[in-house]
């Protein structure tokens, strides 16, 4: 993760992960690495964020 709401994230969140808790309100960034081209998903582990675009697609070229 590279950062929470603008600060480090702590200790116990530094380094990859491939899930991340994210607090109603909250701004998280995160960097990712891609090694192959592709279409991959991201999405809320909440059905019915769904509609409220938490779930969705990207390409990586």
């Amino acid at each position: 993760m590279f950062d929470r709401n603008g600060d480090l994230p702590p200790a116990n969140e530094a380094g990859w992960k491939d899930t991340i808790l994210v607090y109603p309100g909250e701004k998280v960034r995160a960097v990712a690495t891609f090694n192959l081209p592709g279409v991959f998903m991201y999405h809320c582990h909440i059905l019915e964020h769904e509609d409220a675009g938490m779930m969705g697609q990207f390409k990586v070229e």
